[in-house]
């Protein structure tokens, strides 16, 4: 039996081709990916796998068929309160559109009132939205941010994401034990007193027992 070529080869060989991909199903692409692996995509193993990954990467990346302005639209509510909302250690799941492979982690998200509140079940949402499509961290800190400034014109927001990336961890450096923290502050939060409010209430530890 001839020998599998290298997966790098495979690769390589299929970027010098001119053919369009746009009449493969994606079940046959994934099989494709598997041959060129070296592997055999009709064992009992991965008979099934093509089909999997579908529905797998339509779930991870939901988010571009999801509008986070309508998220927000149905949860906003005249208050008249002035002081900072927190919602904290929101965990978030999303894909690296460098590798396409996973970082994790955990968003911070607050901002201070001017007439107008969000329902705080819709934070936790927005954060799924964005975070359910190929991202960077830090467009997915920014984007959490500017949704919340376009929906109810704040007095400010700033939003922290603690992430691990496996880009990082399992391939290129494989540093397994290195974070990546980013930041976004609008408005009041880029005053130097209510920053460090928002990240000292961040660091205190939650109330697991409540």
């Amino acid at each position: 039996m001839a020998q599998p070529i290298a997966f790098s080869e495979a690769f390589d060989r299929a970027e010098e081709s001119d053919e369009s991909l746009s009449g493969f199903s994606t079940e046959e692409i994934v099989r494709e990916i598997l041959s060129r692996m070296g592997e055999d995509p009709s064992r009992d193993g991965l008979q099934a796998t093509p089909g999997r990954v579908r529905k797998s990467m339509a779930y991870l990346t939901k988010g571009y068929n999801e509008n986070p302005s309508e998220i927000l639209r149905g949860a906003l509510f005249n208050e008249d309160y002035d002081e900072m909302v927190i919602v904290k250690d929101i965990e978030m799941f999303s894909l690296c559109e460098h590798h396409m492979l996973p970082f994790f982690g955990k968003v911070h998200v607050a901002y201070v009132p001017k007439g107008k509140v969000i329902g705080l079940s819709k934070i936790p949402r927005l954060v799924e939205v964005f975070s359910r499509r190929l991202q960077i961290q830090e467009r997915l800190t920014r984007q959490i941010a500017d949704a919340i400034q376009d929906a109810i014109k704040p007095q400010g927001v700033g939003v922290v994401i603690e992430a691990r990336h496996l880009c990082m961890m399992m391939r290129g450096i494989e540093k397994q034990h290195s974070s990546t923290v980013t930041s976004a502050m609008l408005g009041c939060f880029r005053k130097k007193e209510t920053r460090l409010e928002f990240l000292s209430l961040v660091q205190q530890p939650g109330n697991g027992g409540l």
